[in-house]
């Protein structure tokens, strides 16, 4: 009669750790797809048009129009700084990685907040309206709002993601020079060969070097 045991059978390193190299390779993609995407969109929304109207100007009216640069550059300058701050979590290790994975999901965040913020601003609109109609108390009439600052902010959570993805996997992906091999181990350097002093072309490099290849 055969017996099957309850208890499981331990599981070598190697399988208990592919899962979890998995995830990272997984979360790093993920990582690099959210930042690349998201600070595009955020550079590129910024530049679109966020609000406009028109300015009283002697008996007519002037359109105008501000765009998110106009409005607040805080998103397109953090867009480049959690840019920067992805290759950065390459190029450094330990803390500094966990430093710069945090700097990369607060850009994120600020980039987001600022173009939520500036949805619904009108100040820069009315800067312009004073400057054209040179009466510094005028203001925009006929405002409009557009969705590219809710693009921009959608643009700022994906860089926010690819931060906290930094943050949770980011020990265990791999940094610029590193020598790994797939598993995630260091690569084991290769002996270097022994110089056999009886073959030709050691002989050859003993007498230029002045030295007696036969002497003991």
């Amino acid at each position: 009669m055969e017996y099957v045991s309850a208890v499981p059978e331990p599981q070598s390193r190697a399988e208990s750790a592919s899962p979890a190299r998995g995830g990272g390779r997984r979360a790093l993609a993920a990582a690099l797809l959210f930042a690349a995407v998201g600070a595009a969109v955020v550079l590129l929304a910024s530049g679109q048009t966020w609000a406009e109207g028109h300015a009283a100007v002697g008996g007519g009216s002037v359109p105008l129009r501000a765009t998110g640069q106009n409005v607040t550059g805080v998103p397109a300058a953090l867009a480049i700084v959690g840019l920067a701050a992805l290759v950065a979590v390459f190029a450094v290790r330990r803390a500094g990685r966990l430093l710069v994975s945090g700097l990369l999901a607060l850009s994120g965040a600020g980039a987001a907040l600022a173009a939520f913020l500036g949805a619904d601003d009108s100040s820069a609109l009315d800067e312009k309206a004073a400057r054209t109609s040179g009466d510094a108390a005028a203001t925009i009439g006929g405002l409009t709002h557009t969705a590219w600052p809710y693009v921009t902010f959608a643009g700022g959570l994906l860089l926010l993601v690819a931060g906290l993805l930094a943050l949770r996997f980011g020990a265990a992906w791999p940094a610029m020079g590193g020598r790994y091999e797939r598993d995630g181990s260091p690569r084991a350097r290769k002996p270097r060969p022994v110089k056999d002093p009886d073959r030709p072309e050691e002989l050859w490099k003993a007498l230029d070097r002045g030295e007696d290849p036969t002497g003991v």
